[in-house]
């Protein structure tokens, strides 16, 4: 029987108040919690922070090593969506996700991805019936059903839709939602359907209709969506239907920091130090009824020590009563991890790129710096020999999806605010179907991004002239199952080089790998072409 005594200044969340106490961990659980009658230069114990809605697979690292990051900043669990590599793997990834997680004392809590594929206007790799669904919910590491992306088929009760829905009510685990830009009545009868989150709000007034209606508001602050600061004075309205989420979250960033620094953020705009806290450790707990520890007795032994109530740098972390994390390092080992893939495109020549022109007026994607809608513009190209190019010298360059699942000619189309002056940066981390996306200036430095990826089975690249920078993503062509600080390294290096081509958008590969999702409006590029997220259909790329 393994036990232990530590002692801090509790953060008693429930009764709003701070005191020294000592606790006692017996075989992985709160023995005791006992009162200390002197105060003494302690550090402040509180739960563990929680990721109320991430997909993992973004991180560009297996379960394993996002744990072995996380844990460092006081994460104890996430609330994880692993529609990503479902969309490339289908089952067998969903249960690589949860066999990968199961090998680290980390709590990951999956969800039934229900939208797979996310639309019927792109190629995925694979399909989750409602069958399927059904085969997941019954399994316990099942918490809830993952984000209801199919807004219109919710709000107009699609059948199939609403099959999905009775399933995770069947079973008793909550809808988690996604429905940017949905106010009033089509907010009322989106969350009448059953759906119970948003992450996706991107204006107060949205938080606020939504939690008008009981929806409880993972307010988002990852890698590429930035919405903190539009978002977090709901908590003074709401504070019992807030929570914090990353949804995509980059290994450069990981290793920076997670949860905690969004808790910082808020006590620093002044938000009420307890109802901060609430968010961040206890409502995802009691929303998706979660086996973690709240620091009362019987609890599992999940807790953080912090320095100061004010920047919440962790000095140490402890799941299930084992200490993984001290004074900013990892204490989880890696562990062996298996590559599973579905990667079938053919090398390309710079001729599949080529765009016969029709003109020189073009519709144009408008990439936003750290948001996910992409405004529909329109802009002048350049024509060569019949062919559409790229204008630098206006930001309007040529993008393209390469379907990775079979051998099909390229999706072309074009994007501003990139910002690249020479080369081309691609990936095959494209939401959600994880096709090949790519950005460059001309044809043939496209081409040779592009043919990285394919060559390595996935991953992102970047070219310029002869120099060529890879970072292997073998695991679904999406995540490394390599040391998650060696790939925050190698990540990071390509990054820079995608500035030094000229981009001036903070994470130019993840503002990259949500150009051809379609869920999200306004124009994007799928493999089959270019896509209105408003009217849910294809658009011509030249204009009259």
């Amino acid at each position: 029987m393994e036990s232990f005594r530590i002692s801090g200044q509790f953060v008693d969340i429930d009764k709003r108040e701070i005191y020294p106490v000592e606790i006692e961990v017996v075989d992985h659980t709160i023995a005791s919690v006992r009162k200390l009658q002197k105060p003494a230069d302690l550090p402040f114990l509180l739960p563990g922070f929680i990721d109320a809605h991430v997909h993992v697979e973004s991180s560009m690292l297996v379960p394993s090593e996002f744990a072995r990051l996380a844990v460092c900043h006081g994460t104890v669990a996430t609330i994880s969506d692993p529609h990503e590599i479902a969309n490339v793997c289908g089952m067998e990834g969903v249960n690589y996700m949860i066999d990968n997680g199961n090998q680290v004392p980390f709590k990951f809590y999956f969800g039934a991805p229900s939208c797979v594929p996310a639309t019927p206007f792109e190629t995925a790799g694979a399909e989750i019936t409602a069958s399927d669904i059904n085969t997941l919910l019954e399994r316990k590491e099942i918490v809830y059903l993952a984000e209801m992306m199919n807004w219109p088929g919710t709000v107009n009760r699609d059948p199939l839709v609403m099959e999905k829905i009775a399933l995770a009510k069947k079973y008793g685990k909550p809808v988690d939602g996604h429905a940017p830009g949905l106010k009033g009545e089509m907010a009322k009868k989106y969350a009448s359907a059953g759906i119970s989150t948003d992450h996706e709000c991107f204006t107060y007034e949205e938080a606020l209709d939504k939690a008008k209606l009981g929806m409880k508001i993972a307010i988002r602050e990852g890698s590429a969506a930035k919405n903190f600061d539009a978002l977090i004075d709901i908590i003074d309205v709401f504070p019992k239907l807030v929570m914090f989420c990353s949804d995509d979250k980059h290994p450069d960033n990981l290793v920076v920091g997670h949860i905690n620094e969004l808790v910082a953020r808020a006590v620093a705009k002044g938000k009420n130090l307890y109802d901060v806290l609430r968010a961040a450790c206890i409502t995802p707990i009691k929303h998706y009824k979660l086996k973690i520890g709240t620091l009362k007795i019987g609890d599992p032994a999940d807790f953080i020590l912090v320095e100061d109530l004010k920047k919440f740098i962790v000095k140490a972390t402890f799941i299930n009563g084992k200490k993984v994390a001290e004074n900013g390092s990892s204490l989880i080992p890696s562990v062996k991890n298996n590559v599973i893939n579905n990667f079938k495109a053919k090398v390309k020549s710079p001729a599949d790129f080529k765009l016969t022109a029709s003109g020189n007026k073009v519709r144009v994607i408008e990439a936003l710096d750290g948001q996910l809608i992409t405004p529909a513009a329109s802009g002048t190209i350049k024509i060569k020999d019949g062919f559409a190019e790229s204008n630098v010298a206006e930001d309007i360059l040529k993008i393209t999806v390469v379907n990775r699942y079979e051998n099909a000619k390229p999706a072309v189309a074009f994007i501003k605010n990139f910002g690249i002056k020479k080369g081309a940066i691609a990936s095959s981390v494209g939401h959600d179907s994880h096709n090949i996306i790519a950005v460059g200036v001309d044809d043939e430095s496209i081409c040779r991004a592009v043919n990285l990826l394919i060559k390595a089975k996935g991953g992102v690249s970047a070219v310029d002239g002869e120099k060529e920078m890879l970072l292997p993503l073998p695991v679904g062509g999406i995540m490394s199952p390599e040391d998650g600080y060696e790939v925050a390294a190698a990540y990071t290096e390509i990054d820079k080089m995608s500035r030094d081509l000229g981009s001036k958008l903070k994470s130019p590969f993840m503002t990259l790998s949500f150009m051809a999702l379609l869920v999200i409006p306004e124009l994007k590029l799928s493999d089959k072409g270019l896509f209105d997220g408003d009217k849910f259909r294809f658009v011509d790329i030249f204009l009259p």
